[in-house]
């Protein structure tokens, strides 16, 4: 709701259509058609994914000791950008994806070799909740992303109840996966991550974020 109501604010013409991004997708499609408008993908347009791409590129400028960096994954455009600059730019460095196991579109699209559709069931982080990638984020970041795990629900809340804890920080669901993969029983809770500088993706309810994190 503080994102609708700040688009709004700004002028924008915000429609709410659809159970999950797949729907809305299809919706805003047909508003193309029938308004003559252009839609832009806000995970596998080419700029969109390039943009992300300036994230891993200012990564590496800040943090060059940086050994792990753990991103959400939705439609998989930010997870591709970001991989593709920081595999570029530092090779060594790992890149883990964490989705939500209640849509792992991502790790379906992986077994299958290409994108396909992928159950979705409601989930605390439904900012990732999209029944299918993108097919051109997907042929980015499956060169360049060393892993992608999934989480359950009770991580995700485990997550978001420590960063309220510890970092006074109020974080979507989507946004604490990544804390959730490296919290003690998560995912990425592996003795070779420990003692190694990792960064994760912290997307808030109002802006978003980087923070930091050593195991």
């Amino acid at each position: 709701l503080a994102k609708v109501d700040k688009c709004r604010k700004f002028g924008a013409r915000v429609i709410i259509e659809g159970a999950h991004i797949g729907e809305s997708k299809e919706f805003a499609e047909s508003l193309v058609e029938n308004e003559g408008l252009v839609y832009v993908n806000g995970y596998d347009d080419p700029p969109i994914i390039a943009g992300a791409g300036t994230i891993g590129i200012e990564i590496i400028d800040d943090l060059p000791e940086v050994d792990a960096v753990v991103v959400p994954v939705g439609g998989a455009g930010l997870i591709a950008g970001i991989s593709c600059a920081i595999k570029t730019l530092k090779p060594e460095c790992k890149v883990y994806g964490v989705e939500p196991e209640f849509c792992a579109s991502y790790c379906k699209a992986l077994a299958a070799g290409k994108p396909v559709p992928t159950e979705v069931t409601p989930t605390l982080a439904d900012g990732l909740a999209v029944p299918v990638v993108g097919p051109r984020a997907f042929e980015i970041a499956r060169h360049y992303v060393d892993e992608c795990v999934t989480t359950t629900e009770k991580m995700i809340s485990l997550a978001v109840l420590r960063l309220i804890e510890n970092e006074k920080m109020v974080v979507e669901g989507g946004g604490a996966t990544g804390l959730a993969a490296l919290l003690p029983g998560g995912a990425l809770d592996r003795p070779e991550l420990k003692g190694e500088n990792i960064l994760f993706f912290c997307l808030l309810f109002v802006r978003d974020t980087l923070v930091g994190w050593k195991t």
